[in-house]
């Protein structure tokens, strides 16, 4: 059984996924701080799925901080590619990618390809994990659509210009912050890890 923590630290120096676990986790009454106020490193991501990825991120946090911690990993899993870029989304045009190189080779991997076999999700895995317990706790999340041919819309990130949402007639970069959100993969795994804290048996310290 693990001892309730009353800070976690978020294996992440990002600021909007600080403020979106922060409200999430609001009533659990957790104090939250990004890892870089404690100058902790980025983990090396070794791992070969997003699990592997997000475990080596909160162990590495754990590790240096003495605190108990949450980590996410995630990326694009396209249908037409077997699955890639996966847990290489964010380095998938090589060394010195940025957002709009890995779009770039998207797009022409995807040349030919029939808007029906153009299906993909973004998938995100988050977890918990507490000094005094080495079972973490896991929780996932998916926001299934497709991949345009060409870039729409001016918000967002990474592969949110080319990735349609169906339901919703748009392309996550046309999406608000907040309606980015409420659909997102990191939003639901999020969630669902707020969830399953909510109903764990806490140590009494």
């Amino acid at each position: 059984m693990r001892s309730r923590p009353q800070k976690i630290v978020l294996a992440s120096g990002n600021v909007g996924k600080l403020k979106e676990l922060s409200r999430i986790l609001g009533d659990l009454d957790f104090i939250v701080v990004p890892q870089s106020e404690f100058n902790v490193s980025d983990a090396d991501e070794t791992g070969s799925t997003f699990v592997e990825n997000a475990l080596i991120k909160a162990r590495h946090a754990v590790a240096a901080t003495g605190l108990a911690a949450i980590a996410d990993d995630s990326g694009l899993a396209v249908d037409a590619l077997d699955g890639r870029p996966g847990v290489y989304s964010a380095r998938y045009s090589g060394p010195g990618a940025t957002d709009e190189s890995n779009i770039d080779r998207l797009l022409k991997e995807l040349d030919g390809v029939p808007d029906e076999q153009r299906t993909a999700a973004f998938h995100c895995v988050a977890c918990f994990l507490a000094p005094d317990d080495p079972d973490p706790v896991i929780a996932e999340g998916e926001w299934r659509g497709s991949i345009l041919r060409v870039r729409r819309g001016d918000g967002g990130f990474g592969y949110d210009p080319v990735f349609f949402d169906p339901e919703l007639s748009c392309s996550s970069a046309e999406l608000s912050p907040d309606a980015k959100n409420a659909r997102s993969h990191r939003g639901k795994a999020l969630q669902e890890l707020a969830d399953k804290l909510k109903t764990l048996e806490w140590k009494q310290t």
